[in-house]
């Protein structure tokens, strides 16, 4: 059996990799775009936004709420969804930082061959 060595890495390393791992589908994206562009709660059929099953639209919702980048929360029949705001400019950060770094000693252009 394999184990995951996740405690060997750092736990901004592993709060990255669950959010790439979160947005790592295009439903997903645009289900964050949607929410953005409405700049509101959505109360009503998101599916019918996208082109997707109303099943497949609510997993990818699923995931979206597990990550805790969107909220939901239950009024009567209905979800009202909105942005978490606060994590995703926490994410855009750890993004930003992480690839300030990457980029900040580039060893290879895109029309270089590699030094190694």
């Amino acid at each position: 059996m394999t184990y995951a060595k996740i405690s060997a890495f750092t736990e901004q390393q592993q709060q990255l990799a669950r959010a790439a791992k979160a947005l790592a589908h295009p439903a997903r994206i645009a289900i964050i775009q949607l929410l953005a562009s409405k700049q509101t709660c959505i109360s009503g059929d998101i599916a019918a936004e996208l082109p997707l099953s109303r099943t497949t639209v609510s997993q990818h919702l699923q995931e979206l709420k597990t990550m805790d980048l969107i909220r939901g929360e239950i009024d009567g029949l209905t979800v009202c969804y909105c942005l978490n705001t606060e994590l995703l400019r926490q994410v855009q950060q750890h993004f930003t930082a992480f690839f300030a770094e990457a980029t900040s000693n580039p060893v290879c252009g895109p029309d270089e061959a590699c030094g190694c």
